[in-house]
């Protein structure tokens, strides 16, 4: 599983605090079983929302294979890179 990026755990995190004070506010608790229930009921939520918001672009898989290249095309590996005065000193 791939871990969450800034947004879904933005939007899991809002929706949590969100959902538990409107679960609270609506039901007018006061009792610590109920207190309880809204605060996972409001995790719950959370949790659903940051998972199933959709993820990075990089991420998305594709169903259909890529096609093999034809014969003779040649794979390009890029070089190392080198700094840019590596070797290039005179002492003095």
């Amino acid at each position: 599983m791939q871990r969450p990026n800034a947004a879904q755990l933005t939007c899991g995190s809002a929706t949590v605090v969100l959902a538990t004070v409107a679960l609270l506010l609506l039901t007018g608790t006061t009792s610590t079983v109920g207190i309880a229930a809204a605060c996972a009921a409001g995790l719950l939520l959370g949790v659903l929302v940051a998972v199933r918001m959709p993820g990075r672009a990089g991420s998305v898989k594709t169903s259909a294979p890529i096609a093999p290249a034809s014969g003779n095309e040649e794979i390009r590996v890029p070089a190392a890179r080198v700094g840019g005065r590596t070797g290039t000193r005179i002492s003095s």
